[in-house]
């Protein structure tokens, strides 16, 4: 094997630890989770009957998302291993940790986003099956079975159940709306319980309430869409700044210079390091302080 060779492996190994570290940032498998929460507590529950298909689907999902959490140590590994020192690696075992809690974020904030819709979808049920004649429980269990056994949709789940039970068997409703309302993404529901308060001590149409609900909690989730889309640019930028660091050490290596041998194994490398990490840090922390305050 030539010198050539030999130069290109470092560059090669730093373009797939890019690779890894950019996937992990993206959250990889993100175009696959539509299931729409509509009462269920947070966590997705397969529907009954699902394909094979969609098992084996599901499965390959929930394991990229477990392997993604490793991203950190994985891309640490490379890295010791090429410069010939476990500071690399520690800090790979560090990221764990943080890429965990940042994955388990993104799944609230999905399930959170996946239930509100349900919630739109299920004022929208209601008010057909009103409309066709059905009397307000009957259309409400209705509803809540027909959007629990849509494609991609949830089981019942427990606040689910406890709704669907007072509707069936003529509970309070409106309370049992009320405290499913307390599930994040769903509250929505306390309008609903309110319209459905209001249809049954004062006689009011239910099913002109639960439209006009349905308008506006729609509105509400066109406009949080409207805005996540432009704040995609700046999502997008904090991305790349992070990732530039990483670019500089791959053109270091292709012009032949060694960086990793000066960042690894001297103590200007290590002071260099810390103060490049503390200054990347606090780089993320800033866009991401921008974005959460165009966010509100």
């Amino acid at each position: 094997m030539n010198a050539g060779a030999l130069g290109s492996v470092p560059v090669f190994a730093g373009v797939l630890c890019a690779g890894a570290a950019a996937w992990g940032l993206a959250g990889g498998d993100g175009a696959a989770r539509r299931a729409r929460l509509v009462l269920a507590g947070g966590v997705p529950v397969e529907r009954a009957g699902p394909s094979p298909g969609w098992r084996l689907a599901a499965g390959v999902r929930a394991r990229a998302s477990r392997w993604r959490e490793w991203a950190g140590l994985a891309a640490g590994l490379v890295v010791a291993l090429l410069g010939g020192s476990v500071i690399p690696l520690v800090l790979g075992a560090a990221s764990v940790p943080l890429l965990r809690r940042w994955l388990r974020a993104r799944e609230r904030e999905r399930a959170r986003e996946a239930r509100a819709a349900g919630v739109v979808a299920l004022c929208g049920a209601v008010v057909g099956e009103l409309r066709a004649g059905a009397q307000p429980g009957q259309a409400l269990t209705a509803a809540i079975r027909r959007t629990a056994d849509a494609p991609g949709g949830p089981g019942p789940g427990p606040a689910e159940a406890a709704v669907l039970a007072a509707a069936t068997f003529g509970g309070d409703v409106a309370a049992a709306l009320h405290e499913a309302a307390r599930e994040p993404g769903a509250e929505g529901l306390a309008g609903m319980a309110a319209c459905w308060r209001v249809s049954v001590d004062g006689g009011a149409g239910l099913a002109a309430g639960l439209d006009r609900l349905e308008g506006a909690l729609r509105a509400e989730r066109d406009r949080k869409e409207s805005l996540r889309a432009q704040l995609a640019g700046a999502r997008s930028t904090t991305v790349v700044l992070a990732l530039l660091p990483l670019v500089g050490l791959l053109m270091g290596t292709a012009l032949g210079a060694d960086p990793l041998k000066v960042l690894l194994h001297s103590p200007v490398g290590w002071g260099c390091l810390a103060a490049g990490g503390v200054l990347e840090a606090l780089g993320l922390l800033w866009c991401r302080r921008i974005v959460r305050t165009g966010e509100r």
